[in-house]
C-alpha cells in the first residue's frame, strides 16, 4: 500500500484497503453466533453477579466495605482499560484465537475466583478475570461486523444488544439464587465456579464453528497510545470507585486532578499518529463517523444509569427491605423477562420507526422509575417482590428498545478493517460508563444513607438516574432517522 493511501484511509475512516474478513469464504452460521453470543454474555453477568453475593462474600471473607469495593471495581476497571487493546490484538493476530485464548483465560480466573482463600487473593483473580474478558469480548462484535453482512448482520446485532441487556439484569437474578441454593456447600463461591462449564462448552464450540477473521495489514500496538489510555481511565475510575471507602485521602484527588492531563495528552498522541498515517490505538478519525459518535454520546448516561441503579437496587432491597439474595434477585426478574422480548420486538420496529424508538424507550424507562420511585417511597419498608414488578418491568421494556438499536448504531458505519478497533471502543465506553455509575451513584447513595435513611437516599438516587435517562432521551433526537 502506497503512503498516500495510508494517509487516505487514516484521514477517511471509510476508505479502506481490502480486507481479508473471513478466510475461504466462511460465514457466521447459527451455531458460531451463538458462542460468540455466550462468549459475550459471560463478562456481563460476571460484572453485575456479584452484586447480590457482596454481603455473603464479607461475611465469608471479613473482607470489609474497601476491599468489597475492589472486588467489583478491580474487574471493572481491568476490563475498561483493556478492551480497546483487545481488539487491536485480534484484528492482528486473528479474532477467533483471541476468542479463544481471553475465553480460557477467563475459565481459568473464575476458578481460581472461586477457590480464593482469602479476599485479595479474590481481589487479584478479579482483576485478571477482568484482563481476561477484555481479550474475549471484543472479538464478538468484530466477528459479527466481519463475518456477516446485510440482514443477517442486523439480525445478529439485534441479538448482541439483546444478549447484553438480558446478561446484566440476569446476572443479579443468577447471583442470587446461586448464593442462596449453597450448591455443594459452596456458598458465594458458586457464582464463579458456575463458569467453568460454559467456558469448555464454548472453548469446543468455538474451535469447530466459529471462523477466523482478521485485518489484511495488521496495524502494530500503539505503545504510547494503550499507555495513556491506561493512565487516564485507571486515574479517572480509581479514585472514584475507591474514594468514599478509603475516606477520600490525598492519592484520590491527586489521580482525579491528574485525569485531565493523562487525557490531553492521549488525545494529542492518537491525533499525531493518525494524521502521520500511523494506525493509532482509538483513530480520531474514526470518531468522524457521525453514527459511532452519536451513538456513544447516547451510551455513555444510559450506561451511567443503569450501572448505578443495578448496583444500588441491590444494596438497597437487601439490607433496606431485609430481603434474601433470591427474592432481592427475583425482584428483577420481570426487567431482565421484558427487557428479553422487547429486545426481539426491537428490529421490527426499528425498521419501521428507525432511530424514534430510542427515544421511546428512554419516555417508557423514565415512566418506569418514575413508578418505581412512588412504589417505594408509598410502601417503604413493607415493598415486596410483586409491588416492584410493574416498575422495573416498563423500565426493563424501555431499555429493551435503547440498548440493542444503540449498539447497532455506532457499529453501522465501521468498515471491516476497523471492526476490532471500533468494536473495542464502543464496549471500552459502555463499561467505563458501567463503573461510573456505580462509583457515582452508588456513592451518592451509600454517603446520603447515614444521614437521610435508606428509603430517601434510595429515592435521591432515583431521581439522579431519571436525570441520565432525560438526557439519553433527548439527545437520542439527534441520531439519523434511519438505521442501516
Amino acid at each position: 500500500m502506497s503512503e498516500t493511501t495510508v494517509r487516505a484511509t487514516a484521514a477517511d475512516p471509510t476508505a479502506v484497503p481490502s480486507v481479508r474478513s473471513v478466510q475461504h469464504g466462511a460465514v457466521l452460521g447459527p451455531l458460531g453466533l451463538f458462542t460468540v453470543l455466550l462468549g459475550a454474555a459471560l463478562p456481563l453477568v460476571d460484572f453485575f453477579i456479584v452484586n447480590v453475593a457482596l454481603p455473603t462474600i464479607d461475611h465469608d471473607l471479613a473482607a470489609g466495605p474497601a476491599l468489597l469495593e475492589l472486588i467489583v471495581a478491580g474487574y471493572g476497571v481491568a476490563y475498561a482499560v483493556l478492551l480497546v487493546l483487545g481488539g487491536r490484538l485480534g484484528d492482528t493476530a486473528g479474532r477467533r484465537r483471541l476468542f479463544l485464548i481471553g475465553m480460557a483465560a477467563f475459565g481459568v480466573t473464575s476458578l481460581v475466583c472461586g477457590l480464593a482463600p482469602g479476599a485479595w487473593t479474590l481481589v487479584a483473580a478479579r482483576v485478571a478475570q477482568g484482563a481476561a474478558a477484555a481479550l474475549m469480548l471484543p472479538q464478538v462484535l468484530a466477528t459479527i461486523q466481519a463475518t456477516t453482512r446485510g440482514a443477517r448482520r442486523a439480525r445478529a446485532m439485534g441479538l448482541y444488544g439483546a444478549t447484553a441487556g438480558l446478561s446484566m439484569v440476569a446476572g443479579q437474578v443468577l447471583g442470587g439464587v446461586l448464593v442462596a441454593a449453597d450448591v455443594a456447600g459452596t456458598g458465594w463461591r458458586s457464582i464463579f465456579l458456575v463458569n467453568v462449564p460454559v467456558v469448555l462448552l464454548g472453548l469446543v464450540l468455538a474451535v469447530r464453528y466459529v471462523p477466523e477473521s482478521r485485518s489484511e495489514r495488521p496495524a502494530p500496538v500503539d505503545v504510547p497510545g494503550t499507555l495513556l489510555l491506561a493512565v487516564a481511565l485507571v486515574t479517572l475510575l480509581a479514585p472514584l470507585t475507591e474514594g468514599r471507602a478509603a475516606g477520600w485521602p490525598l492519592w484520590t484527588w491527586l489521580s482525579l486532578a491528574a485525569f485531565p492531563l493523562a487525557s490531553g495528552a492521549f488525545y494529542a498522541v492518537e491525533r499525531r499518529a493518525d494524521r502521520a498515517g500511523r494506525t493509532p490505538l482509538v483513530p480520531p478519525s474514526l470518531l468522524r463517523l457521525p453514527s459511532l459518535r452519536r451513538g456513544l454520546a447516547l451510551i455513555l448516561p444510559f450506561s451511567v444509569g443503569f450501572g448505578g441503579f443495578m448496583f444500588v437496587i441491590a444494596v438497597a432491597l437487601q439490607q433496606g427491605l431485609r430481603m434474601g439474595p433470591v427474592a432481592a434477585g427475583l425482584a428483577l426478574a420481570p426487567m431482565a423477562v421484558v427487557f428479553f422480548f422487547g429486545s426481539l420486538a426491537g428490529p421490527r420496529l426499528t425498521r419501521r420507526y428507525g432511530s424514534r424508538i430510542v427515544t421511546v424507550g428512554g419516555v417508557l424507562q423514565g415512566l418506569g422509575i418514575t413508578l418505581l420511585a412512588v412504589t417505594v417511597w408509598r410502601g417503604w419498608p413493607d415493598t415486596g417482590v410483586l409491588a416492584l414488578a410493574p416498575s422495573v418491568a416498563l423500565a426493563g421494556l424501555g431499555q429493551a428498545f435503547q440498548l440493542p438499536v444503540l449498539l447497532r448504531i455506532v457499529l453501522s458505519d465501521v468498515p471491516a478493517e476497523r471492526a476490532g478497533v471500533g468494536s473495542g471502543v464502543m464496549v471500552t465506553t459502555q463499561q467505563t460508563a458501567l463503573t461510573l455509575g456505580v462509583a457515582t451513584l452508588g456513592t451518592l447513595f451509600l454517603a446520603l444513607v447515614p444521614g437521610l435513611g435508606m428509603r430517601d437516599a434510595l429515592l435521591v438516587t432515583l431521581v439522579a438516574q431519571l436525570g441520565t435517562i432525560v438526557l439519553t432521551a433527548l439527545l437520542s433526537l439527534r441520531l439519523p432517522r434511519r438505521v442501516n
